[in-house]
């Protein structure tokens, strides 16, 4: 007991020593303080949020909120306290190596919970909008996580699936989705990305032994990007130019073991990591080597082609562009996978953006008067509304293609490669023009990493050249176009496939005075992108064809030709998603929820109209054009009262919110410095062990040392008053915001717990949290034990 008194009155006078009186807490100015803007923008809703969240994300809502509760109740999703309101968001002040170990972490808790549960083994057609769903939530959360995910299911899964045959997928799929198998896709080599034709890795057949011989034969051959491959993948898909004979039968797609079950890397293979990044840092990339590497024969993904036992290759599709094409199929997956996230992070952007601007005054209109907040200013407005208006029209178009994916033929594989090329791109570029605004619509705080919104920018500026660069992409859709421009004109037929039959009509005429009245009609704004669209194309189908007769080739041509090409692309791009919008307003009843659409579809629409090639090509005189600017202004306006419930439908949980989109104020108060300030501190004073006293010293959690005490004599009455003065030092410091994120990062010191319980001579603080109702509510138990008695006391705020 005497033992016991001695380490108490030691961490007494070391608490009253080394902490000093907090200083006194400072009152914000009427003026700058935090009015939350459900306070005075809910009354303003003028249709059913949930309605809207249901008709922009299309499918699977409760599925989505489980998977975001799901994660909300696991720290390894780095839950934290700022502001009074917990967030959750990767840590990214940890290292490369520690954010790759967390995201895999990460997945193998998402695969216990059984988010992955026939991701590869039930039909396609009724699992694929559920992946979709999982993958934006995931998305949402970690641009990471996602993108491993991503991999593994839909290149190294998809290549399993559409390029093996049933002894792969009997093999293979089951494994993979377990996580039993862990994929990568080996395709993307340091002297070629885009032109995967021009790939160098070279792979020969040994009719000897029946295997297959893998060679990485120069150094700009070398797999490089392949995520997973640095740290966790234990197969890859390789994708290799097969020679037969000494006949290069074009790129072929190969399984290999690249380690084994304990980790280690296989016999004749080479990996190096890629290193940091500029974000995707949770995602180890590495580069591959292959020296000799012998597979078998089965290892050959034979859906498209194949190789006897004696050496002959076969295959059904005759012609190698088509073969070749073929083997492009995971891609489109792949494609759908950005295509779609791009949206969701264009809506974290805009609803932390708006959020603040509904919040953050700044500069009065006259002397005395309160500041103006942000959003009240048009200019703010005008940064704002038309690229909510053009995030709603990408929602409504990404929930097109996932249909269009999940219902594909291989008759339908053309327009599902030209959307997908056309949607990727422009939703990407989208998405990085929108999170670029958002972070200057924040000002100094979208800098700050806690805030997201700079910080996404890093994350998803990949997205412009992965899973295809998009000036490539882009190129390729105009090439599509062209090719059935022509293909129509030599059948003399109509215009059918990839949504050009507006062609078959008359040439739309554009009024030559336009009123706002006319500017808000669907038809005239239809009008005007279809308007656009023909024109370029006729232009570019007789740019290129001229440039033919003067003796080009067809890529020479093309090249030449290049900006009509980008003015075409963009154009078709911009009409098919506007159709989607269309589409998903006419599915509504008259009311104000069609109404407030109907304003986001015709900002979206003059929005686009607005761009520099309706003047450029004159399809509107320079007084229409102020026309549309004006217009834009007034709808923007009109949108000012419908801001939070617009941002809101996104239906993302406020703890994947930055801490500016919430009291930015209190994120930003003096208690937020003292939470770090005793980050490590407070550790030892709430979770201190107190070993039997065997030793020469006792210890406390962290590793500090005192002496022992050698006065075994000395009364134990004065232990109650130490350990109350401990018990009021210990909870003025709860009453503060400092113990509040360690509470999260340090609860569940079980050992410390169980040791106070059981009588022995320790001190431990046993924190638990969860909501009572809608309100978040912490329970602190703090154990004083003895072997002679136990004190528990217990707050609850």
């Amino acid at each position: 007991m005497d033992r016991a008194f001695q380490r108490t009155k030691i961490l007494t006078n070391h608490l009253l020593l080394q902490s000093s009186d907090p200083p006194p807490s400072l009152s914000s100015n009427a003026c700058l303080s935090y009015s939350a803007p459900e306070d005075s923008e809910s009354g303003n809703y003028a249709f059913d949020i949930e309605e809207m969240r249901g008709l922009i994300d299309g499918h699977h809502v409760k599925e989505r909120d489980w998977l975001f509760g799901l994660m909300m109740r696991s720290e390894l999703f780095n839950p934290k306290v700022r502001g009074g309101k917990v967030f959750v968001s990767p840590d990214y002040e940890q290292s490369m190596e520690q954010q790759r170990e967390l995201t895999m972490k990460r997945i193998e808790y998402l695969q216990g919970e059984g988010v992955f549960k026939g991701w590869l083994t039930e039909k396609e057609e009724e699992i694929v909008l559920r992946i979709c769903a999982f993958l934006e939530v995931l998305s949402i959360f970690d641009h990471s996580i996602n993108i491993k995910i991503g991999v593994h299911f839909f290149l190294w899964g998809g290549a399993i699936k559409h390029l093996g045959t049933k002894h792969h997928h009997d093999e293979w799929l089951r494994a993979t989705e377990n996580y039993t198998v862990k994929g990568c896709f080996a395709m993307t080599e340091l002297g070629h990305g885009s032109n995967v034709r021009g790939i160098e890795t070279v792979t020969t057949y040994d009719s000897n032994t029946g295997e297959f011989v893998i060679n990485t034969p120069c150094e700009s051959a070398q797999k490089y990007w392949i995520g997973g491959a640095a740290n966790h993948a234990t197969h890859a898909a390789v994708f290799s130019q097969l020679h037969i004979n000494g006949t290069n039968q074009g790129v072929h797609a190969f399984v290999v073991q690249i380690r084994d079950a304990d980790g280690n890397i296989c016999p004749n293979i080479r990996i190096a990591d890629c290193g940091h990044k500029i974000g995707l840092n949770g995602v180890d990339n590495g580069r591959i080597w292959f020296d000799n590497v012998r597979v078998p024969r089965e290892n050959l993904l034979n859906a498209v082609a194949n190789v006897s036992p004696d050496g002959q290759y076969t295959s059904p599709i005759k012609n190698p562009d088509q073969r070749f094409a073929a083997s492009m199929a995971p891609l489109t997956g792949g494609r759908l996978n950005v295509s779609v996230n791009a949206v969701y992070q264009s809506k974290v952007g805009l609803a932390i953006a708006i959020r603040y601007a509904l919040t953050r005054r700044a500069f009065s209109l006259k002397r005395n008067e309160p500041e103006v907040l942000l959003l009240d200013y048009p200019s703010h407005q005008r940064r704002l509304f038309p690229l909510v208006a053009k995030t709603y029209a990408m929602s409504f178009a990404a929930n097109y293609l996932k249909m269009l994916y999940r219902t594909r033929t291989p008759e339908s594989m053309k327009t599902m490669h030209v959307v997908s090329s056309s949607f990727k791109a422009t939703f990407s570029w989208n998405n990085m023009q929108i999170l670029q605004v958002c972070r200057e619509a924040c000002g100094g705080q979208g800098l700050k990493t806690e805030n997201r919104v700079g910080h996404l920018k890093g994350e998803f500026d990949v997205q412009s050249t992965f899973e295809g660069d998009n000036t490539i992409l882009m190129q390729q859709v105009s090439k599509a176009l062209f090719a059935e421009y022509i293909a129509v004109r030599r059948r003399n037929k109509g215009f059918k496939a990839l949504g050009l039959g507006h062609m078959n009509k008359n040439r739309p005429v554009i009024p030559s005075q336009l009123t706002s009245t006319a500017l808000r009609c669907s038809e005239f704004q239809m009008d005007a992108l279809c308007l656009r669209e023909r024109d370029l194309l006729n232009r570019f189908a007789f740019d290129v064809s001229k440039c033919r007769a003067k003796g080009a080739s067809a890529e020479q041509a093309f090249i030449m030709c290049y900006q009509l090409g980008e003015d075409l692309s963009r154009a078709f791009s911009e009409r098919a998603i506007f159709q989607t919008f269309l589409e998903a307003e006419a599915t509504l009843p008259a009311g104000s929820l069609k109404d407030v659409l109907g304003t986001l579809r015709s900002l979206y629409a003059l929005n686009c109209t607005e761009d520099s090639s309706y003047i450029r090509y004159g399809y509107l005189s320079v007084d229409n054009g102020a026309s549309v600017r004006r217009e834009i202004t007034r709808m923007c306006g009109e949108l000012r009262p419908h801001a939070l419930a617009l941002v809101t439908s996104f239906g993302i949980p406020d703890a994947f919110l930055g801490p500016l989109a919430f009291n930015w104020v209190d994120a930003n108060s003096w208690s937020s410095v003292e939470a770090k300030k005793f980050k490590s501190s407070i550790c030892s004073y709430f979770f201190l062990n107190f070993l039997p006293q065997n030793k020469s010293s006792s210890r406390f959690h962290n590793g500090s040392s005192f002496p022992k005490n050698p006065d075994s004599n000395q009364s134990s009455t004065p232990i109650l008053s130490a350990v109350a003065t401990f018990i009021q030092r210990l909870f003025k410091l709860l009453s503060t915001g400092a113990f509040r994120e360690q509470c999260i990062r340090r609860r569940g010191d079980e050992e410390a717990y169980r040791r106070a319980q059981r009588g022995g001579t320790g001190l431990a603080v046993r924190v638990d949290m969860g909501f009572v109702g809608n309100k978040f509510t912490w329970r602190s138990d703090l154990y004083f034990g003895s072997d002679d008695y136990r004190i528990k006391v217990s707050k609850i705020w």
